[in-house]
């Protein structure tokens, strides 16, 4: 019993005395077994350390991506509001340039559209005649504001008229023009003397604190050269002086007294009544003078005044030669031929 009980202790005595070799080999000279505590971390070679990286990995791309879309929707709503700002910039600025063209279109067309001055010229015939009457007769009344026709029809027609008028004594004149017509001189001088004397005594009332427009004034120097065509009309056929003066202060005049009588009652203050109403007056009065003077027959009445009026024109008349008879000039001739 012994026996097999030694040998079964020998039999292991001797597998742990090859182990027990083994395992110093192992230790000793170089161990195969790897010890993991004393492995690094970063050597990779953990299957641990290669998941936590790949899980590492895959993280980060996945915040990549995630930030890679968050910036292209960005980037979208930046395009789309940059878009949208574009738009709206482009509307507002067609809209700004369909505003200025449209008030540029009214600016050009301001005085092509006919529509603005017809309340100017809608008048009948029997208004502008009634009119035309008024202007002749002056009317004493300076509490009230005394009417002013609103209209250009009627004074417009009358400086037409006043123009054929003129026309018609520079023909009959004989007057010559150097630079221009005789239609250009008469239409600009009277429209420059309607429209600037117009302006002139608009400027003084609006100084002299009176109450008229310009649209006013217009109608009412207009309708004061009424008298100014029926003396002109007048004198230029029939080529009186006396004649001229009469209608001048009698015609001429009842027309001024007219307008003068309409500012008198439009003004305030006895100062600017006289500036204004006196300004309107001599303008108005020495314009039919030079109209007449400037454009008719002068030369006719400064001879009649040099020469007189009972002066006979001169004339040639032929001297009476005496007769001498034939037996007078049968002796002349007689001695003359003895003589020789």
């Amino acid at each position: 019993m012994s026996a097999p009980g030694a040998a079964a202790g020998g039999g292991r005595s001797g597998t742990a005395a090859e182990w027990g070799g083994f395992e110093d080999n192992m230790q000793g000279g170089g161990s195969a077994v790897i010890d993991m505590e004393n492995m690094d971390d970063t050597s990779g070679s953990s299957f641990e350390d290669m998941g936590e990286m790949h899980q590492r990995m895959k993280e980060e791309e996945e915040e990549e991506e995630g930030e890679a879309g968050a910036a292209e929707e960005e980037d979208g709503e930046f395009l789309g509001m940059k878009g949208l700002r574009g738009q709206l910039g482009r509307q507002v600025a067609d809209q700004m340039w369909q505003v200025g063209k449209r008030q540029a279109s009214k600016a050009f067309s301001l005085y092509a559209n006919i529509d603005i001055l017809r309340p100017y010229f809608d008048v009948e015939p029997v208004q502008v005649r009634a009119r035309l009457l008024e202007s002749m007769i002056p009317v004493k009344m300076i509490n009230f504001p005394q009417k002013i026709a609103g209209e250009l029809y009627g004074p417009l027609m009358l400086v037409f008229t006043l123009v054929a008028i003129l026309l018609h004594g520079m023909k009959t004149s004989d007057t010559i023009i150097r630079e221009g017509t005789l239609m250009g001189t008469a239409i600009g001088t009277c429209f420059g003397y309607w429209l600037g004397v117009s302006s002139f005594i608009y400027f003084l009332a609006y100084l002299c604190n009176a109450q008229i427009t310009m649209v006013q004034m217009l109608s009412l120097l207009g309708y004061g050269l009424f008298g100014h065509c029926i003396t002109l009309f007048v004198t230029y056929n029939i080529h009186f002086h006396s004649l001229f003066y009469i209608f001048w202060l009698g015609v001429g005049g009842l027309s001024t007294l007219r307008m003068v009588a309409v500012l008198v009652s439009r003004t305030v203050g006895h100062t600017q009544r006289l500036i204004l109403c006196g300004t309107l007056a001599a303008l108005h009065m020495l314009f039919l003078l030079y109209l007449h003077f400037a454009y008719h027959k002068v030369v006719e009445g400064i001879l009649d005044t040099l020469e007189g009026p009972n002066m006979p024109p001169f004339q040639r008349v032929a001297r009476d030669i005496p007769v001498v008879s034939n037996a007078v000039l049968n002796t002349t001739a007689k001695a003359i031929a003895l003589t020789l």
